[in-house]
């Protein structure tokens, strides 16, 4: 059950406003959509939230650093601009695209307060899911023009002090304008800026932008650059068609629905990674045998995915009476930067993504050799994603929908600890705790870098309360399962 002593609290909004590129700094353009881009039209909105520690009262935040949040935020979006563009999808057969309109286009930046206990939102013990609700922004209404255009908002902005303990900076986008690799660039961007500003004072960072000492890499937005071997551009154009007759409140352009779920953040440290990456290599040759292809090179991506998966069927499996011949689906995201079918520049702004699927009867995850089939079965996905991208891409749109309306099992792995969250530095100090904020509603888990510990795995998840220290305990006894069992092979030897 929910603790009783909830934490929940509204925030007191004390400013609301809309923050823009510097004034002529930058011609109204537009910018077409990829194929990258146009299959995430139905995605729920991504929420990404830092927690900065700030023992300072609020009016010395509203003087003295939110001055220097908005202006370094202006600079960026100067070069981020599409997150203060709009997404203008006019009826078929005309295509959707991004537009920023110099002097009307901006980023709704609302700067709130709050009475909540910083101490346990930053904590990685499980808490209300809805304790952090109030500190995450919805994107600004759509507005339906003559035509039947829609206009759509594409980012918003909260930030939100908790007096004389710290302060969190929300960000709420469609994720139709940027992948997670974009998305932490553009943040880290803006960091940047701002901890000179805070750090150096003044705020005229034109030479700092242009010095040779700017460790800052500019956005490319070359939509020219992105090839599209396989023409999936037209095949999604089709899928969205469908969509755009729908009603208004379809999927991606709503309010999420509040849950009563719980929150919460697992730490795998490097030792225990290592471990679990020789337990499964080992396994894995006493279950298939030496002539099977090796797992030499598993990652840690796909042991913590496998562990992780396991360890919530296992959960799920103890808290209900579930057929072992349904199907149960695992998707993760593939960067595709860099592959050589596309020649996408790992600087590239926007979306650039594949998708894996891996679709198992639980039964199967559940049974002996859970995690290392599961790992198996990631890892051989993963090899095909490099070998082949989009493989099976005119379908990719399809297979989504029919996984979000089949009722069956789902996990998406969110994040990548190489997106290095815990690197950004506004100017008050790496983030006490960043996490993604949808996970609720979107069935998510995520994996980031740690906060403490070199090498660490952060795993961000949401679960109904009767599952949540279930789920802990048998994810912790796999961990120790695993440590026990190669203690005694080493006593062995």
């Amino acid at each position: 059950m929910a603790p009783e002593n909830d934490n929940y609290d509204e925030v007191k909004i004390i400013e609301n406003c809309q923050v823009a590129p510097p004034q002529g700094s930058l011609p109204s353009t537009t910018l077409p959509f990829t194929f990258f881009d146009i299959q995430w039209f139905l995605c729920h909105p991504v929420k990404r939230i830092f927690f900065y520690d700030f023992p300072y009262p609020t009016n010395h935040f509203l003087q003295a650093s939110l001055p220097p949040l908005k202006h370094s935020l202006s600079l960026t979006l100067q070069h981020f601009f599409p997150f203060a563009s709009k997404l203008i999808w006019p009826p078929p057969p005309h295509e959707p695209f991004m537009r920023y309109h110099q002097g009307s286009d901006s980023v709704t930046f609302t700067v709130a307060e709050s009475k909540a206990d910083f101490n346990l939102l930053v904590s990685d013990s499980p808490q209300n899911a809805r304790d952090w609700h109030p500190f995450v922004p919805s994107l600004p209404p759509q507005d339906t023009l003559e035509n039947g255009t829609r206009v759509i908002p594409l980012m918003a902005i909260q930030v939100t002090m908790i007096p004389n303990s710290g302060f969190a900076i929300c960000l709420t986008f469609n994720h139709l304008v940027a992948d997670g690799k974009s998305l932490h660039h553009f943040i880290k961007f803006w960091a940047t800026l701002c901890k000179e500003i805070v750090t150096k004072g003044g705020n005229n960072l034109g030479s700092f932008l242009e010095g040779s000492n700017s460790n800052l890499t500019l956005p490319s937005h070359d939509r020219n650059m992105v090839k599209d071997p396989k023409g999936l551009k037209q095949v999604f154009l089709e899928e969205l068609k469908k969509s755009y007759f729908e009603s208004l409140e379809f999927r991606g352009l709503v309010k999420d629905v509040s849950t009563n779920k719980a929150r919460g953040t697992l730490v795998v440290t490097r030792d225990q990674v290592d471990k679990l990456k020789k337990w499964v290599s080992l396994k894995y040759s006493d279950t298939y045998g030496d002539n099977c292809e090796s797992l030499q090179h598993i990652s840690t991506f796909v042991v913590t995915s496998s562990l992780v998966w396991v360890s919530i069927m296992e959960s799920e499996e103890q808290c209900n009476n579930n057929k072992y011949d349904e199907n149960c689906h695992l998707v993760f995201l593939a960067d595709c930067r860099g592959h050589v079918e596309f020649c996408v520049p790992q600087n590239y702004f926007g979306n650039c993504l594949d998708s894996g699927f891996v679709t198992f009867k639980r039964g199967d995850i559940l049974g002996e050799n859970g995690i290392v089939r599961v790992a198996s079965a990631i890892e051989s996905e993963i090899r095909e994603l490099k070998r082949e991208a989009y493989r099976d891409g005119e379908n990719v749109m399809e297979r989504y929908k029919e996984l979000a309306t089949s009722g069956e099992s789902l996990i998406i792995v969110a994040g990548s600890p190489r997106l290095g969250v815990y690197e950004t530095d506004f100017g008050w100090g790496k983030p006490r705790k960043s996490e993604a904020a949808h996970l609720e509603s979107s069935g998510s888990i995520s994996l980031s870098d740690s906060k403490n510990k070199e090498g660490a795995i952060e795993i961000g998840f949401s679960l109904e309360w009767p599952r949540m220290n279930l789920f802990i305990n048998i994810f912790e006894q796999h961990i120790k399962s695993v440590h026990q069992t190669l203690s005694m092979m080493t006593n062995l030897n």
